[in-house]
């Protein structure tokens, strides 16, 4: 068992994402008892076991859905009217499912007000933020206290140098179109599971149509949020970040908006 766990340790370490079965209740005659584990990888490769068979085959499968949306489940195996196999003797099984991610990051291009804003609520939802402005004077730790990383460098060039991957969301909401544009052409084609930009329609669709005559595939700006978040009537820099975040919290847990 302290095997597992240091592999779980290790693989997250990594930035990898897993899920953890674990029996949580059994009765009557069942292949493995309250307390077996099975680690489930993200390319299906498993270590430990919970019963084998088809039991075990269904596990896997539902894994690669809780590894996708983040979310918990519940599994209840009725074994009693399978075919027996070696050392499987019906019973009844609840297998528990926990995704094993590691720290999301939300990205912010930007130390605006709305960056400022965004950065404090994804704090407080546990993201790792990192903010991103080549202004000093308003990109430094007296007004971003609860940050976790700030980097005052150009802004395309320092988001390309964040790894952008499945596990990151990213706010841009720079000084400026030109700038805006930049990280977009950056961030659009990368790994990220959210982006998102500031703006009207006209400058969206207008940034949108010059990065595809510059070869930015039309599929990656199809997933591109912008305008960006949900519609609450956000008037305010702090309403529309909590109308972004809110975005982000609906994506974060498996729904598109």
């Amino acid at each position: 068992m302290t095997e597992m766990y240091q592999e779980i340790a290790d693989l997250l370490s990594r930035g990898e994402k897993a899920v953890l079965a674990t029996v949580v209740n059994s009765d009557g005659s069942s292949p493995r008892k309250p307390g077996a584990k099975m680690l489930v990888h993200k390319d299906g490769s498993i270590a430990g076991t919970v019963g084998g068979g088809t039991l075990e085959q269904e596990v896997r499968e539902k894994a690669g859905e809780v590894m996708f949306t983040g979310r918990h489940s519940l599994l209840h195996f009725d074994l009693s009217g399978q075919e027996k196999g070696p050392g499987i003797c019906g019973g009844q099984v609840d297998v528990f499912l926990e995704p094993l991610m590691p720290a999301e990051s939300l990205i912010v291009a930007g130390a605006g007000h709305i960056g400022l804003a965004a950065a404090a609520i994804g704090r407080m939802l546990g993201f790792h933020v990192t903010v991103i402005d080549p202004r000093p004077e308003l990109n430094n730790a007296d007004r971003f206290s609860a940050v976790d990383s700030l980097v005052v460098g150009e802004y395309a060039d320092a988001l390309r140098k964040t790894g952008m991957d499945s596990n990151s969301y990213v706010l841009i909401c720079t000084s400026g179109h030109a700038f805006d544009e930049e990280c977009l052409y950056v961030a659009s084609r990368s790994e990220a599971r959210y982006v998102g930009m500031i703006g009207s329609r006209k400058k969206v669709k207008e940034v949108k149509e010059r990065l595809l005559a510059r070869g930015v595939p039309q599929d990656c700006l199809n997933r591109v949020h912008a305008p960006v978040g949900l519609d609450i009537g956000a008037e305010t820099s702090e309403e529309i970040a909590v109308s972004i975040m809110a975005q982000i919290v609906k994506i974060r847990r498996g729904d598109q908006p």
